[in-house]
């Protein structure tokens, strides 16, 4: 899950591999100081993957039944080297992904698997709809899974030398998979960077939280729901989801408040910002003494969350701010919530736009990463000092009259 790429590759990677999921959390290092790291004669190269295999434990059978015939795609590489520039604000993003249609298919999946989703929540702690959520943004329930052969696409990642230390303990945990009966090298599809499966999972991370949901003694999370629900539910717990507490909620908010205090990584809890009149919609405020961040997606005139200390595992599944919020206000919605409420948000800016405004947010002395034209969480935390700067309500909402005005 948070380690997938097709949505993910089609949204997360887009944020530069830095989300990289099952990748880079679970990433470490070669079992041994390989023959050809990248790059070479292609023979050399895969000779060198099967001894790091064996010498982490895998048969040599299994390493030659993996690596036969694997090839480089050239379509792998070039996918690597364009990937998009995801620009949407969180209302238009939202309203395509957390679609009526999807809506209705999360909840018949939520009842036709509702064993395998007790079971989820019993054991792991992580609720139906937060599970749901994922498996419908990644592959729309396994409809869309990519078709792209994995051992080919892990190949040619870890041949490559733009990031071979990121693909090629994944390489080597494929191997693993094809050692264990839970993958057929040869037929195998999904991402292009080699996510598998209806929650879009990379190698090493189905090695280590793989779960079998079906009872049939292997782990495919390319034609099993319940392997799919189950191996979710592990991860999920595994990068901090909290038992029983909320991840995200709706509130409104007043005309006056400290916007500067809003936005990921504040210091307020939740209890405070309802002392100063932001209200739950679903009126619950039995959770005031939790850590609780006031989420402004599209500034102070449009849509407002509380998010709490369980929004961190999206931001562990993906970086990006607006896929993150729209897969956590999805889940809120399959647990029942009800549509937020859009409000009247300020005109935002252009992509050109956006980077000028960069551009002079950092001829001012400020830290917004890339000149990319996406409003991230460097960028909004730039514009709110500027914005407190100029007596501007520093909710992070990048505007035309901001623009202006500096």
């Amino acid at each position: 899950m948070h380690r997938s790429l097709t949505s993910r590759s089609a949204l997360a990677l887009l944020f530069a591999l830095t989300f990289a999921g099952g990748a880079a959390a679970q990433q470490a290092p070669a079992a041994s100081a390989p023959a050809a790291p990248c790059g070479g004669d292609l023979s050399a190269f895969l000779q060198g993957v099967k001894a790091d295999a064996v010498a982490a434990g895998a048969s040599a059978a299994a390493a030659d039944e993996a690596l036969a015939g694997a090839e480089i795609d050239p379509k792998v590489l070039s996918r690597d080297r364009a990937q998009g520039v995801f620009k949407q604000t969180f209302l238009e993003f939202s309203q395509r992904t957390v679609s009526q249609a999807r809506l209705d298919i999360g909840r018949q999946k939520m009842k036709q698997y509702a064993d395998v989703f007790a079971r989820a929540e019993q054991e792991f702690g992580v609720p139906p709809g937060v599970i749901t959520a994922f498996w419908a943004m990644e592959t729309d329930f396994g409809a869309v899974q990519g078709d792209f052969n994995t051992r080919n696409a892990l190949v040619t990642l870890s041949h490559d030398c733009r990031r071979p230390e990121l693909f090629r303990p994944q390489l080597i945990a494929l191997i693993e998979m094809v050692e264990h009966g839970d993958l057929d090298p040869a037929t195998n599809t999904g991402a292009w960077a080699g996510e598998i499966g209806q929650v879009q999972m990379l190698p090493r991370d189905i090695i280590a939280f793989g779960m079998d949901g079906d009872g049939d003694g292997h782990i495919r999370l390319k034609q099993s729901g319940p392997d799919a629900i189950l191996t979710a539910a592990k991860f999920i717990q595994h990068l901090g989801f909290e038992r029983g507490q909320p991840w995200l909620q709706e509130v409104t908010v007043p005309d006056n408040l400290p916007w500067e205090k809003s936005g990921l990584g504040g210091t307020m809890k939740a209890g405070e910002w309802f002392a100063l009149g932001v209200k739950p919609r679903d009126g619950n405020t039995g959770f005031g003494d939790l850590e609780g961040d006031l989420v402004l997606p599209q500034g102070r005139m449009g849509p407002a969350f509380i998010a709490y200390p369980n929004f961190k595992i999206y931001l562990e599944w993906n970086k990006s701010f607006i896929y993150t919020t729209s897969a956590a206000y999805f889940a809120t919605r399959l647990s029942g919530a009800p549509t937020y409420l859009k409000g009247a948000p300020e005109q935002g800016l252009a992509s050109d736009q956006m980077k000028t405004l960069q551009i002079k947010l950092q001829s001012l002395g400020h830290d917004v990463g890339e000149i990319d034209g996406i409003l991230g969480s460097g960028t909004r935390i730039a514009i709110q000092k500027e914005q407190q700067r100029l007596g501007i309500p520093a909710d992070g909402w990048a505007t035309p009259a901001l623009l202006n005005a500096l």
